[in-house]
């Protein structure tokens, strides 16, 4: 088996790979996301588009130094109305963004490539979709207060998997991929390959 190399700095992707009993070791792409996604949304891409290319440019990015690794780049793009979200830089930021999303339904465009000698051999992109309740005021202000260190690198600033579970009515779709991984279709590429027992 290829050495697996996870090109992402999250903590969550690196857990979840951990959790499935996968070997793998991580060299975060360096790329300007932002600057990359502002060129794909001018040109006229959509979310799940930008999220594919977004991941895809990490895998490859990371690839052309480990070319015998099989590389794996990842991206996720929340749309709410059309509109795509990006990381709050700012507590203010992420107030504005739950104040959005409050009571709202959103889609998560969650996006995996695998590289391997410099080429892309599998992708695959997940939606699911989460709705917001109503929550009040004084919730968000205790919400933002109490967990701004933790989601302040999360787009739509929340981690379902910890206490921003309370800001949702309802969850459709594949968890994993809410937390950014789509874990089960990897799993089962990697075993068809014969890369982990299957």
């Amino acid at each position: 088996m290829a050495v697996l190399i996870l090109a992402s700095a999250s903590k969550i992707r690196a857990e979840l790979l951990a959790r499935a009993g996968l070997r793998f070791e991580v060299s975060p792409a360096r790329i300007d996301e932002e600057a990359l996604r502002r060129s794909l949304v001018s040109d006229g891409a959509g979310a799940r588009d930008v999220a594919d290319a977004l991941a895809e440019q990490k895998a490859r990015r990371v690839s052309g130094k480990h070319p015998q690794a099989m590389v794996l780049g990842c991206d996720q793009v929340l749309e709410c109305e059309g509109r795509l979200f990006s990381k709050p830089e700012t507590l203010e930021d992420a107030r504005a963004q739950l104040r959005e999303l409050r009571g709202q339904t959103h889609q998560l465009h969650t996006a995996a490539v695998l590289y391997l000698d410099g080429a892309p051999i599998w992708r695959h992109v997940n939606m699911p979709k989460l709705t917001m309740r109503d929550f009040s005021e004084a919730f968000l202000d205790e919400y933002l207060a109490q967990n701004w260190s933790d989601i302040r690198d999360c787009v739509g600033a929340y981690q379902v998997e910890n206490v921003g579970i309370r800001l949702f009515d309802r969850i459709a779709g594949d968890y994993f991929s809410i937390l950014g991984l789509p874990l089960l279709e990897l799993l089962a590429f990697m075993a068809r390959r014969g890369d982990i027992p299957g």
